[in-house]
């Protein structure tokens, strides 16, 4: 755990040393990740998990977690896990007052946007987005210029003033959904240029795009997933679509974060890679103790800015709280709510 004033002042209202006792307490949460969580850790973690869950029901809060938290907060504190698409969904069913959002800054803002009469907090507001940062309204207003009367899908890694500057989102699992869905024969996407490059691949629109990424999915290659193969030719390559399209081109399967989850559980391949961020095969180790889950992984900084410290210190203190202007909040929240009504229409 992190060494700050923040350790030091929750130490003054709560019992965190390690603790044999709480893990025992713990046990049937541990169970679900105990093979990537050492014992020791989980002593270590458990005090933690033991007051976060105590005290979001005091504060009657709910914590929403993305697939890429760390496994003692995916399985030990959350109460709802799913990619982008499946929290934002969830996030319009909140009856608590309260959202913890485990994830990164643009996914808190989504949920503030959809719940503007709740409290939403997100643990460390550093938490950012390489992929949002990259685009701004302005820059939506650029390509409307550039391609008049071409529809704008924007990622929903995107702030809530890009939101608001697009007709739709989507998702990396609604995208070529979403897209092939448009009343137009060109359609602008933002901000991920690789996502967008590998919709256009699939769809007979003209996908014309930002140039944006992810700085975790940019950095795997097709000439290192070939390597692999050629070491292990049993290995299944998994990867997510925020990856370039020759990465693309060498996976068994591409998918989002969900879709990613559901193949490995339907088909479970004796040996799989991950091609996306490290903790997708941590969180899902323990349902699959069939599967060897090969390296390697790069890591998201932003998610890794999410801790237990951070969460219990949230939940103490009911910091940091996301606010988000009542007239960009409107905009965003129609781009996104079209895009959960278009995708529950086309999935019925």
């Amino acid at each position: 755990m992190l060494t700050s004033p923040i350790s030091a002042e929750l130490a003054r209202h709560y019992d965190l040393a390690p603790s044999v006792e709480k893990a025992a307490e713990t046990q049937a949460l541990y169970a679900r990740t105990s093979r990537v969580i050492s014992p020791p850790d989980w002593a270590v973690f458990a005090p933690y998990v033991a007051e976060i869950n105590r005290l979001k029901k005091e504060r009657n809060a709910v914590i929403l977690a993305h697939n890429y938290m760390t496994p003692e907060i995916y399985h030990g504190v959350a109460d709802f896990v799913g990619d982008s698409l499946q929290l934002a969904i969830k996030a319009t069913e909140v009856e608590e007052d309260v959202i913890v959002q485990c994830g990164v800054h643009f996914m808190a803002e989504t949920s503030k946007v959809l719940n503007p009469n709740k409290t939403v907090l997100i643990p460390d507001p550093a938490a950012g987005c390489s992929l949002a940062e990259s685009i701004t309204a302005e820059g939506v207003a650029q390509m409307r210029a550039k391609y008049p009367g071409a529809p704008v899908v924007s990622y929903v890694n995107t702030t809530a003033e890009v939101k608001a500057a697009s007709d739709i989102c989507c998702t990396s699992s609604n995208a070529l959904q979403i897209v092939n869905a448009m009343d137009a024969d060109t359609v602008i996407m933002t901000p991920d240029k690789y996502l967008a490059q590998n919709v256009a691949n699939e769809s007979p629109k003209n996908v014309v795009f930002w140039d944006g990424s992810c700085i975790v999915h940019e950095l795997y290659t097709a000439e290192d997933l070939r390597a692999y193969r050629d070491h292990d030719p049993e290995v299944k390559i998994i990867a997510h679509p925020e990856c370039t399209p020759d990465v693309v081109a060498e996976a068994d399967f591409t998918g989002s974060t969900k879709g990613i989850i559901d193949w490995v559980h339907a088909h479970k391949p004796a040996k799989a890679m991950l091609v996306t961020e490290c903790s997708m095969a941590s969180n899902i180790a323990d349902e699959l103790p069939d599967v060897d889950f090969a390296k390697p992984c790069n890591m998201c900084p932003y998610m890794k800015k999410i801790t237990l410290e951070k969460i219990l210190w949230s939940l103490h203190t009911m910091s940091h709280e996301v606010t988000v202007d009542p007239a960009v909040a409107d905009g965003a929240r129609q781009a996104v709510e079209r895009m959960i009504d278009l995708s529950r229409r086309l999935q019925g």
